[in-house]
């Protein structure tokens, strides 16, 4: 018990000085490949890929070799900016937490109340537009996965209105 209540602490305690963009000192869009190996070697695998044309890679930290308190950690590179293709930037960073470590109050006290909150098949998921998407398990309590991305802009959609009220009336 002791053991879960350290590794949820320092897991905290990097949230709260992360923010919702970045992890574990893991930026998207700022991180390199060289400054991801550095902090956590070299990963269980590398996977090459293209997206939208540009050669990209992946990254897995899996089981022994990713962080404490994690089944998995993916890594993702190569972005597209306004200054050109950066293919050893980070994209993308997703986390696959142990059961309990990230628990929907956890994220609710790390992260705040999100902007957006859905559910799709049964699976709740909260959105920040600081740059982090979470995926509850089937019961809504524990994280499955977290995925850090650079911010995202605001929709300039509002929240939606109740249309049942009728509008008033035009001024004559």
């Amino acid at each position: 018990m002791m053991r879960r209540l350290a590794i949820l602490a320092l897991l905290l305690g990097i949230a709260e000085v992360a923010g919702a963009s970045e992890f574990g000192n893991i930026e998207p869009g700022v991180t390199t490949m060289d400054q991801v190996r550095e902090l956590y070697g070299k990963p269980s695998s590398e996977i090459p890929g293209k997206v939208e044309g540009y050669d990209t890679a992946q990254w897995v930290y899996d089981r022994s070799q990713a962080p404490e308190g994690l089944v998995r950690m993916i890594v993702d590179f190569g972005m597209l900016t306004p200054t050109g293709y950066k293919p050893a930037v980070t994209r993308l960073l997703t986390l696959e937490p142990k059961p309990s470590i990230f628990e929907k109050k956890t994220i609710i006290d790390g992260w705040g109340l999100p902007d957006g909150e859905g559910s799709r098949d049964g699976v709740l998921t909260f959105f920040y537009r600081d740059g982090l998407l979470v995926l509850f398990d089937k019961e809504g309590e524990n994280a499955e996965r977290m995925i850090f991305s650079i911010a995202q802009p605001k929709s300039g959609l509002g929240p939606p209105t109740d249309s049942s009220q009728p509008s008033a009336p035009a001024k004559q």
